[in-house]
């Protein structure tokens, strides 16, 4: 087998060894993945030429994803399970669709508040990435100073002039499920409903139809994960650019509790017919190459501290203060933010 120049990320977490031997045996790498990332085609590219192991996918949302594992039930054939909010890592752990994972790449790379629970035998689940929840406004008609707070979604002076999307999308679950940690259940909910008093129409549409939203002036104030922002930025397209114009960003609560970050990550799945080939696919995403595609790629700062990036939108939004909270706990929150989200009638 030649590996060549692709070899060396294997030689540098210590990993011959066991590609080889999973090179042997492993027919092909099965993966079920909800990440639907042009970019991320490099990164299966760059394994396979590494080890030797063709890659088979199955692409669906995180939670069609999910549904085929408990169908599949011990006949699956999933090896590595890929999803892009801490919510659904947090439900496919509790529902037992993941086998831990005791890995010293994996353990020695990732922060331990973007791992899974570890009960002893490992790990469930791995962040690879991470994504901020930021605040969008029209820089016409909204002053900075007026939506620099997740509180201020709420605030009266922002009455009819707020968007999002579903309340329960997964990405704002989870920001919810930050805020019921750090708020408590009564405040979270008295937050809530002032939200919902200050929406300029009922949530629709994805994280780009808010941008764009707050641009056209059909609201002023949005919530978004950076790397829909930063996909406009780095566009091409006129009409792009001219979103980027007419909106500014913030990073909420830099004088608080910080950010609230989100992680995409991955878990070898609890029926894998090639596990140790699952786990070697895992410590690659951790590498510092694979790193640089979630960076470069699709706009997505790295899970692995202190690797330099090379994106520029990434660059131009500059260094922000994140919450500490685990992301294990705030997945474990999101059955009681749905009750809130029932009960203000946040959509």
């Amino acid at each position: 087998m030649t590996l060549g120049r692709n070899f060396r990320w294997l030689i540098a977490a210590g990993l011959t060894s066991l590609a080889l031997g999973a090179h042997a045996q492993v027919k092909s790498l099965n993966i079920y993945s909800a990440r639907h990332y042009q970019t991320d085609e490099a990164l299966y590219l760059e394994f396979s030429r590494a080890t030797g192991i063709p890659i088979k996918r199955v692409d669906a949302d995180d939670s069609a994803v999910l549904a085929r594992l408990h169908s599949e039930g011990s006949a699956s054939p999933a090896d590595v399970v890929l999803l892009v909010d801490a919510a659904r890592l947090w439900r496919a752990e509790i529902d037992g669709l993941f086998q831990p994972v005791r890995s010293k790449v994996l353990e020695t790379r990732i922060p331990a508040s973007l791992r899974g629970k570890d009960d002893g035998a490992g790990s469930q689940w791995f962040g690879f990435s991470t994504r901020a929840r930021v605040i969008v406004y029209n820089k016409a008609s909204v002053r900075k100073e007026d939506a620099d707070t997740y509180a201020e979604l709420a605030d009266p002076k922002n009455r009819g002039k707020v968007c999002t999307r579903s309340g329960s999308h997964p990405y704002n679950l989870s920001l919810f499920g930050a805020q019921l940690e750090q708020l408590g259940e009564a405040k979270t909910e008295q937050w809530l409903r002032g939200v919902v008093a200050n929406m300029a129409r009922p949530p629709v549409g994805g994280d780009t139809d808010q941008i764009k939203a707050v641009a056209s002036g059909e609201c002023q104030i949005a919530l978004t994960n950076t790397y829909y922002l930063a996909r406009l930025m780095r566009s091409d397209k006129a009409e792009d650019r001219a979103v980027v114009e007419k909106v500014g960003m913030v990073f909420p609560d830099q004088a608080g509790a910080g950010t609230h970050v989100n992680v995409a990550g991955g878990a070898v799945a609890k029926n894998a017919p090639n596990r140790a080939a699952a786990v070697l696919f895992l410590e690659y995403l951790a590498s510092d190459a694979a790193q640089a595609y979630f960076a470069n790629g699709n706009n997505e700062w790295p899970a692995v501290k202190g690797l330099k990036i090379a994106n520029p939108a990434l660059e131009a939004m500059g260094p922000f203060k994140a919450e500490s909270i685990s992301i294990a706990i705030i997945g474990m929150n999101q059955v009681k933010v749905q009750r809130l989200l029932d009960r203000v009638g946040y959509k």
